[in-house]
């Protein structure tokens, strides 16, 4: 019996999938990479943005020829598609589909697979308990001893509730994860050789709000921190109205804890992000990110700083536009994630505002911001060539080993030797706004040669 998983969208999705993939080789099923030799299809589908949503729609249509050749082709549809609420439109819609699963959710799926009415009531229950096991995470196989670093979901769902954002209308109210079933599972990851975890949640910062006993997500990382063998951990994303104090005495103090944080502002204009419910105006945010690098300064190297931006909001005008630029140019972020704004049903924006900017503005508006942030991030990027900096290498791509900076900079190396899941100081040689490529040090008495080839110049 094989599986094949289609994964659209965020970190989340992609920690869906692999406790997908994970409950299914619990079942017996192995992983392939062609649909059409596999008994169960999963699409683990995302909707933030209308390309994903029609993308998502493209690959269901062309599974029904699969499904018409085959009948006895399990096909579920999970995800953000779906969402918690009524599944009954897509299933008329697409009645060839056999499971519909809320996102995060992988229950509904091991249920219909596990309802084989050839065995007793108590094996079916028995064998679904064993496949939805939490906390104890085996990776799929073709993942074990490959995979240095994971996704871990800390909080489900949000709460927030921007008017752009369809989030919670997909995914629920906010629901911390018990510390528990993280640590279990980080452990269990990192038995399996994972070297480094990025803790997730829409608003991760809220980590333990809904917990008794006064849980944080600082309390959180400190747990982590205290699990033997995880060398490295990470956080996202973070919102500017829960970034506090205590969260960053946890990254400034905690050695496993990067230093990066990523925390969208995305609009530079107040009355924008007043319309968009952010809770903030941009002053606050140049504060917050004064504050983080202030409160960082003694944790070597100097903190890395992402964002998210949307461009086009419905009654932005060009002069609200220019407030975003001038506040990007200001404060110099590292990483921009950018988007163009996309009406999504159900928000509030889309049913009270009106989507008056022009798609061909908000391309251009995206281009202006996009170029600016490419020159910001040269610029950053350049200062670390000549620098000896701690790489954590997680796979070899197109015959160079690709790994991360703790600041989360991409790092290109040519090593004969099997870098894998290893920790390596190199030296960096040339760096873009994207990646920067290293070469292995010169050997001391202190630490032995590694094989190394020279490396071109440009990506």
């Amino acid at each position: 019996m094989k599986y094949h998983i289609w994964t659209e969208g965020c970190q989340m999705n992609v920690a869906d999938s692999q406790r997908v993939a994970s409950a299914l080789e619990r079942l017996g099923y192995r992983m392939t990479e062609q649909p059409e030799a596999a008994d169960v299809i999963v699409l683990n589908t995302c909707v933030v943005r209308q390309s994903a949503e029609d993308k998502a729609y493209g690959r269901l249509h062309s599974l029904r020829p699969l499904k018409e050749r085959n009948p006895n082709l399990v096909i579920n549809l999970m995800g953000c598609l779906v969402g918690i609420k009524n599944a009954e439109p897509l299933k008329k819609r697409f009645p060839f589909v056999d499971v519909f699963s809320p996102p995060s959710d992988i229950g509904p799926l091991i249920t219909y697979l596990t309802q084989d009415e050839s065995r007793s009531s108590e094996e079916r229950a028995t064998l679904e308990r064993f496949a939805l096991m939490d906390g104890d995470l085996v990776l799929p196989q073709a993942q074990r001893g490959q995979q240095v670093s994971a996704f871990v979901s800390a909080v489900l769902g949000c709460s927030h509730a921007c008017t752009f954002c369809i989030i919670p209308y997909r995914r629920g109210v906010e629901r911390s994860r018990p510390l528990a079933d993280i640590l279990g599972e980080v452990r269990s990851l990192v038995n399996q050789g994972v070297k480094e975890v990025t803790l997730l949640g829409q608003i991760v910062d809220r980590y333990g709000k809904d917990l008794p006993d006064g849980i944080t997500l600082a309390t959180l990382l400190r747990r982590v921190h205290e699990v033997e063998g995880l060398e490295r951990i990470r956080f996202l994303t973070s919102h500017p109205n829960y970034l506090d104090e205590e969260l960053l005495d946890a990254v400034a103090e905690l050695p496993k804890v990067m230093p990066h944080i990523e925390v969208p502002v995305q609009a530079g204009d107040d009355e924008i992000l007043a319309h968009m419910k952010r809770g903030y105006t941009a002053d606050d945010y140049r504060r917050l990110i004064e504050r983080i690098r202030t409160h960082l300064a003694g944790k070597p190297p100097a903190v890395s700083i992402a964002t998210d931006i949307i461009v086009g909001f419905p009654g932005e005008s060009e002069a609200q536009f220019q407030r975003t630029y001038d506040l990007l140019a200001e404060l110099k972020l590292d990483i921009a994630h950018l988007a163009r704004y996309s009406p999504r049903p159900g928000t509030l924006a889309a049913r009270k505002m009106a989507d008056d900017v022009p798609e061909e503005e908000k391309m251009r508006r995206f281009r202006l911001l996009e170029e600016l942030q490419e020159r910001i991030a040269g610029e950053i990027n350049a200062q670390y060539v000549g620098k000896t900096v701690e790489v954590l290498f997680e796979e070899k791509v197109r015959g160079r080993w690709k790994g991360r900076t703790p600041t989360n900079k991409l790092v290109f190396l040519e090593s004969k030797d099997d870098l894998r899941g290893k920790t390596v100081p190199v030296l960096i040689t040339w760096a873009g706004p994207w990646s920067m490529q290293a070469t292995l040090p010169p050997p001391s008495p202190l630490r032995p040669a590694l094989a190394a080839e020279p490396i071109a110049q440009q990506l």
